[in-house]
């Protein structure tokens, strides 16, 4: 059963009058063709509307929309094969920071990113997708085995941030994630990183530097999320819809202020809405991205990714 947000309300309306539209004609009888043809035309306009003016806010409450796809989820629907790989070798397997070999049309391509659970038991197993050092460092260690093997690397950040626990800082957290921007920065391999939810600090940005970075239409990147701008800023969470007008962090802003590489739409309603036409949508970008990045010299690849990070914040 689709669960709907509070601003998706007419949307949900709709739906619920063409279902007992649906019930009447099963139990009566009743030609309700034209009826139910009007219907699913209003609920697809109204979607449309809905769906062209959304706000910064409701843009990070779809991109945490439990329905939403997971990291795995696009995994096992895009590859033909997919095997996990496990464990940093150094201290044990962070399960929020999932990675694998997996057949993309043909090729073989390394994935990694953070996977959030599908329901409580999951999350809590997952640790809510907030990945520990050992996290990061079986990230770059799968990253290296590819490079050796001359794998591409495509990165699924969806994380609320690394995590922040004491245990975290006693193991290396930022000096994990500070290792991994300086090897991705110099990975032979074309690597291209995609925001399919949330990306917050640098949990996201632990796994985030590529020779592309995409954003899904309805997901967030940020240094920090709106409710935690809230309370630095007003000591609580009621300022969060303010925060995230003022942070930018939606796709689009990403991509006007030059900070990521493109934005790839997403089904009508949001990838929750339609998961099967968002896998595809997102296997047929991963494809011909990594077609042209593969013809690309791999010195040249490093140097245009060094020059590319280097820019950000410059201005005239």
């Amino acid at each position: 059963m689709r669960t709907y947000l509070d601003f998706e309300e007419p949307i949900k309306e709709l739906h619920e009058q063409l279902e007992k539209t649906k019930e009447i004609q099963e139990k009566s009888k009743v030609d309700v063709k034209t009826l139910t043809s009007d219907l699913v035309q209003k609920i697809e306009q109204t979607t449309k509307d809905i769906f062209a003016s959304l706000t910064p806010w409701q843009r990070v409450q779809l991109s945490r929309h439990p329905q939403r796809p997971y990291t795995l989820g696009y995994i096992n629907a895009m590859t033909e094969e997919f095997i996990e790989l496990h464990g940093d070798r150094n201290f044990g397997d962070d399960h929020a920071m999932v990675g694998g070999l997996g057949m993309l049309n043909g090729r073989s391509v390394m994935f990694i990113g953070q996977q959030k659970g599908i329901n409580t038991k999951m999350r809590q197993y997952r640790n809510f997708g907030m990945a520990n050092p050992e996290g990061y460092r079986k990230a770059l260690r799968l990253m290296k085995m590819a490079e050796k093997f001359d794998i591409p690397v495509v990165t699924l950040i969806d994380t609320p941030g690394a995590f922040p626990g004491l245990e975290a800082e006693e193991r290396g957290q930022g000096e994990a994630i500070a290792k991994n921007l300086m090897e991705m920065v110099k990975l032979r391999v074309p690597v291209i990183c995609v925001i399919i939810g949330e990306g917050a600090s640098g949990g996201a940005l632990g796994i985030g530097i590529g020779d592309q970075v995409v954003m899904l239409e309805n997901s967030w990147y940020s240094v920090i999320s709106p409710e935690n701008c809230s309370t630095i800023l007003w000591r609580n969470w009621d300022h969060k819809i303010e925060a995230a007008d003022a942070l930018k962090l939606t796709s689009m802003d990403m991509l006007n202020n030059k900070l990521i590489d493109g934005v790839i739409s997403e089904p009508l309603g949001g990838a929750h809405a339609d998961p099967e036409g968002m896998f595809e949508i997102l296997k047929k970008e991963l494809t011909e991205r990594i077609d042209t990045l593969e013809k690309i010299d791999p010195e040249k690849r490093i140097k245009n990714r060094i020059k590319k990070f280097s820019a950000m914040g410059e201005f005239q």
